[in-house]
């Protein structure tokens, strides 16, 4: 089963017909909230708000390790994830898409593993390319089908949040490599990894990370959000095809 999680500006999926809500319990907590059922193109998905309905849970205080257990405990096996960010490099304008490669953690304090010693013995997960290529080919493919364009690669800082960074921290991560930055990319995506599920994410640039383009004194937050607003429309298309696509797949 494929479930997606949406994060900034996607706390509700308008093409997704909704059949049923289930609120699950894991050993680690509840979720951020009750898992939603529904129908896309005629294929059963499940869909997850990262930060709660209404959008009330700081980066910092998702359940990531619920989120991705309950959504295991219902048999997803693929999590197609959508996590708004900031562009640092110069490709990453307000508007585009990007599908990211690689992550850079720089979060700290999260509960990043199933294998703490406590509820499971310690294991070492291979992290070396965090995101599933056979997800993200599929996500390509959906662009493709639907003439968006797609920056199908890039390095996703994940920073901890809830501010947004100085000028100084993003040439810091531009000098480390990182070409988007945002806050929800980990542990959402190890945790994946160690459960064996397929976890892939774009993620819509909702503006010029500080210190850069129109974001060069300060981030004008209101325009944040009305090019969130602009964006997410073409998300959810891309969504629809990626169902679509698997549901091809499956047939």
């Amino acid at each position: 089963m494929l479930a997606i999680i949406g994060g900034t500006g996607l706390t509700q999926l308008d093409n997704l017909n909704i059949t049923r809500r289930l609120i699950v319990r894991t050993p680690y907590g509840e979720p951020s909230q009750p898992l939603i059922f529904g129908e896309i193109a005629g294929r059963e998905v499940i869909f997850l708000a990262r930060h709660g309905n209404g959008h009330t849970i700081p980066p910092h205080a998702v359940n990531y390790r619920a989120n991705i257990s309950a959504l295991h405990l219902q048999g997803v096996t693929e999590i197609a994830a959508v996590a708004t960010v900031g562009g640092i490099h110069a490709d990453l304008v307000p508007g585009m898409i990007a599908m990211p490669h690689q992550i850079i953690d720089y979060t700290h304090g999260r509960n990043n593993t199933f294998y703490d010693g406590i509820d499971l013995p310690v294991k070492h997960v291979d992290f070396t390319e965090p995101y599933c290529p056979n997800l993200r080919k599929k996500w390509e493919q959906a662009a493709l089908a639907l003439g968006e364009p797609l920056v199908n690669y890039g390095v996703y800082a994940a920073m901890q949040g809830p501010r947004l960074e100085t000028a100084a921290e993003i040439n810091r991560l531009e000098r480390d490599g990182a070409t988007m930055v945002g806050m929800t990319g980990m542990p959402e995506a190890v945790l994946a990894r160690e459960l064996g599920i397929s976890y892939a994410t774009i993620c819509p640039v909702a503006n010029h990370a500080a210190g850069r383009g129109d974001s060069l004194h300060a981030i004008q937050y209101e325009e944040l959000v009305d090019n969130l607003n602009r964006t997410m429309e073409r998300v959810r298309n891309l969504i629809a095809q990626l169902v679509k696509q698997t549901d091809a797949e499956h047939q």
